[in-house]
């Protein structure tokens, strides 16, 4: 499979992971291009540059000492606010500006951003021109296949993207309705990947290296965004490069390098976030490396009680010591 770019940005292969809120922050970028994941956006943030003074939206803005190439995602409903946004990510250090019309959360979409402005095509050309002009970087934008299923409209969106000069477009193959419930459709996908002449993404359910060659096979699409199969399961972008690349599937990942990469993950979560922000967000990224082990439940029940960095590194040691022994006693 050809190497897709973005603008000027050649990416090593085509697994994205996509921006999540409260999820994708610099330790789990990190962390995901160091397992396979040939790019990674960074957390959505607002256009409203006046709310940029909490400390939440200062750890979300890109920082020079990223990976290259270095996305960021903002959302908004102003084109003018999302043109100033852009242009102050750039001079932060952003790559590639990444708009918002596919987050179908309501604390988003009642503000008419994320999949909310794909009611209103005129304001989409307006926000798309206006910060396509704004900055000399590539923009890219994410959108779903249409508010809900008597209103998939994504082609046209689509159209009116490429005319506006966006670099590469992302489809999640849901309408705003189904959140994240149902099957993810794929056939508008490949309807908009065979109409347009820009790099296309698809987006939804591909979590695993089979359904990602399926949904490549399938679509025609250049690249795949993987978003939630990689939560707690980072290395999923390395299992997916080794089946593109060979057609066979890797080893299944032991408990000894599940733990060697929890480890690693949370000493940069407590790093990045400090220790008493650090130990709160380390909690569900546990929960989830550990959600299909034994015993996981109850594990998780007593490690959101602690409170310290030594003390969290200590029970997941203790955890996977007591998975590996239960596994050697079964064997023997």
């Amino acid at each position: 499979m050809s190497a897709v770019s973005i603008g000027p940005y050649r990416l090593p292969n085509p697994l994205i992971l996509a921006p999540m809120a409260g999820v994708t922050d610099q330790p789990f970028r990190r962390l995901c291009r160091r397992l396979g994941a040939g790019m990674a956006v960074a957390e959505m943030v607002t256009s409203d540059t006046r709310l940029w003074q909490s400390r939440k939206t200062q750890q979300r803005l890109i920082h020079r000492d990223e990976n290259e190439p270095r996305s960021i995602q903002i959302a908004g409903a102003d084109p003018q606010m999302l043109a100033d946004a852009a242009r102050a990510n750039v001079q932060l250090g952003a790559q590639i500006i990444d708009i918002n019309m596919g987050c179908p959360a309501k604390k988003v979409c009642n503000k008419a951003a994320g999949s909310a402005l794909m009611r209103d095509e005129r304001l989409v050309a307006e926000i798309l021109a206006a910060v396509v002009a704004a900055v000399t970087v590539p923009v890219t934008l994410k959108i779903r296949t249409g508010w809900d299923h008597n209103n998939r409209n994504a082609l046209r969106i689509a159209k009116i993207a490429e005319d506006a000069g966006i670099s590469a477009l992302a489809v999640h193959g849901r309408t705003r309705a189904d959140l994240y419930t149902g099957q993810a459709e794929y056939d508008t996908i490949a309807t908009i990947k065979q109409a347009l002449s820009i790099p296309v993404f698809a987006n939804g359910d591909i979590d695993s290296p089979r359904k990602a060659r399926q949904v490549l096979d399938y679509t025609g699409v250049d690249a795949l965004l993987i978003g939630r199969a990689a939560q707690g399961r980072p290395w999923i972008f390395r299992e997916i490069n080794h089946y593109l690349a060979t057609g066979e599937y890797l080893p299944t990942i032991d408990n000894r390098e599940i733990e060697s990469i929890l480890l690693e993950h949370l000493t940069a979560l407590h790093a990045f976030y400090g220790e008493h922000l650090g130990v709160r967000i380390a909690r569900k990224h546990v929960g989830w490396y550990l959600a299909t082990l034994p015993g996981a439940g109850e594990f998780r029940a007593q490690f959101n009680r602690l409170d310290s960095t030594d003390a969290q590194c200590s029970a997941v040691r203790r955890f996977f010591r007591e998975q590996n022994n239960r596994d050697e006693g079964v064997a023997a």
